[in-house]
Parts: C-alpha cells; sequence; structure tokens
C-alpha cells in the first residue's frame, strides 16, 4: 500500500510522496521508513520533526514538516484504523469442540465457535456468530447478543445481561457477588444475597482479569461507550451503577505504545497517549 492509498482509505488529505510504500504503523518514537505513525497536539511537534516514520497522521492545522503529513480531523482515530488495514487479528472457525459441555436447555446462535471445555450451563441464551474459548464458563439463564467474544477462563455468572459486540478479556468475571455483609447483634457478619444481575450494553470491552459484580437490589449497569474509537476502552466510577466514559488522558501522539485499559468497578487508571503509560 502507498501513501495515496493510505490517505484514500482514512478519508485523509497527503502533503507527500504518494507513491511511498507503507508497510505498518508504529509509534513515533520507534517507527521506521516505511511505517506510518501520528500526532494530535502540536506541543509534539518536536517529535514529528525528528522521526524517522514515512508519514505522520496530524490534525489540519499542523505545522508543515519535512516529513510527509496526512491530515484529518482525528489522528489518534484515523491511527486506530490504520492498524486495522495492517494488522488482522485470529479469525475462529464456527464449530463446537468434542469437550465442550452444553445444555440442553441452552440456545447457541448461528456460527458460533464453541471451545475445549467451555461450560454452558441452562437456559442460557448467546446469539450467532459467538467466539467461546477454552474453559468460559457461562452460568445458568444468561443472555447474550450478536458477536460475543469471550477468551480463554472468563466468566460470566447467573442471569446476566450482555449486548451485541461485548468482547471479555482473560480471566473477566462478570456478576460475582459483590461485598456486602450486615452486622449481627451478636457480632457476626451477615451475607447479603447478591440478586441484581450484571448489565453490559452493546460495544462494551472488559479487560483482563478484570471483576464486574451483581448488586444486592437492582443491577450493575456498564452503558454503552459514548465516547469511543472503534471500541472504546472505558471505566466505571468507583461506588456507583456503573456509568461509562472514556478512559484516559488526552491522546496526544504515537509515543511508546499501546493499551491497557481496565475495567473494573472499584478502581480506575488512566492511560496517557503521549507517553504510552498508565498512571
Amino acid at each position: 500500500m502507498n501513501l495515496q492509498q493510505l490517505a484514500d482509505a482514512l478519508g485523509a488529505t497527503l502533503r507527500g510522496e504518494p507513491s511511498l510504500e507503507v508497510t505498518g504503523v508504529a509509534g513515533i518514537e520507534t517507527a521506521a521508513p516505511g511505517e506510518v505513525t501520528f500526532v494530535s497536539n502540536a506541543k509534539y511537534t518536536p517529535l514529528a520533526r525528528t522521526t524517522r516514520a514515512a508519514a505522520v497522521l496530524v490534525k489540519h492545522d499542523f505545522p508543515e514538516i519535512s516529513t510527509a503529513t496526512l491530515r484529518c480531523d482525528d489522528p489518534y482515530l484515523a491511527f486506530a484504523k490504520a492498524l486495522e488495514l495492517f494488522y488482522q487479528g485470529p479469525r475462529y472457525a464456527p464449530g463446537i469442540h468434542s469437550t465442550a459441555q452444553i445444555a440442553a436447555s441452552a440456545r447457541v446462535g448461528a456460527d458460533a465457535h464453541i471451545g475445549p471445555f467451555a461450560v454452558i450451563m441452562d437456559d442460557a441464551t448467546l446469539g450467532d456468530r459467538a467466539v467461546i474459548h477454552a474453559h468460559v464458563v457461562i452460568y445458568p439463564g444468561v443472555v447474550i447478543g450478536d458477536d460475543f467474544t469471550a477468551h480463554a477462563h472468563a466468566v460470566v455468572r447467573e442471569s446476566c445481561r450482555i449486548g451485541d459486540r461485548v468482547i471479555l478479556q482473560n480471566g473477566v468475571v462478570i456478576g460475582g457477588d459483590g461485598f456486602g455483609f450486615a452486622k449481627t447483634a451478636e457480632g457476626r457478619w451477615h451475607k447479603i444475597p447478591q440478586s441484581g444481575p450484571t448489565v453490559l450494553e452493546d460495544d462494551v470491552e472488559v479487560q483482563s482479569l478484570a471483576a464486574i459484580d451483581r448488586a444486592s437490589v437492582g443491577e450493575t449497569r456498564i452503558g454503552r461507550p459514548r465516547l469511543h474509537r472503534r471500541r472504546g476502552h472505558a471505566v466505571v466510577r468507583a461506588g456507583g451503577a456503573g456509568r461509562l466514559q472514556q478512559s484516559g488522558r488526552q491522546r496526544d501522539s504515537g509515543r511508546a505504545g499501546g493499551h491497557r485499559g481496565a475495567l473494573h468497578h472499584r478502581r480506575r487508571r488512566n492511560f496517557d497517549g503521549a507517553v504510552g503509560r498508565f498512571s
């Protein structure tokens, strides 16, 4: 793919040599000739002037530099789309592994991939094109929409509801009991039943080893991201019932690498896209 083809694919305006070949994308400090990076804040202009990248994705009003530029409304979004052009994750063929356990009353949609030792319990419902990896457990009465992905060892507890295009990374627990106890007159702790399910709306992605607990009454709800790129990384504020917001500080440059965002109802961490690390 050359720069002009990349510009056309991203809806960007190219200033530079259109025939220059592009081989991939990278952070602004590590990009090699043939790779594309991005800057979305003018204070990082010095990095753009010294990068070895073939081109830099920038805003329309970014200063002129000697390196080719791809000018667009949102360089960070364009960078995400460029990544999709050069990196394709694995695809999983439909089918059910012989060791998977699926209850007779469970309903599994079309074209599902069910991996080794996965368990889908009574009256659970999965939509079309689900990808269930090894050792995932779906408890009774769970309802899940289309295009669901659960990576190895993820668990969805009883009666939880999950929307379309939701991704659970490895080791996620959805709907575990919240921490609720009442003290008796004798000084003992009486466990409060956690009757309310966890609800994940469309397009939510939960990062590895995160837990989103169920409620004692009502529900714990994680809303659909209002501000997201292709699929927004989001956090849930402590003590609340799961209001989503965009995670992290302003994404400023392609410096130093990728996301490790986390969804957890008790803890929040900020990702600084300018330096590629958490604070």
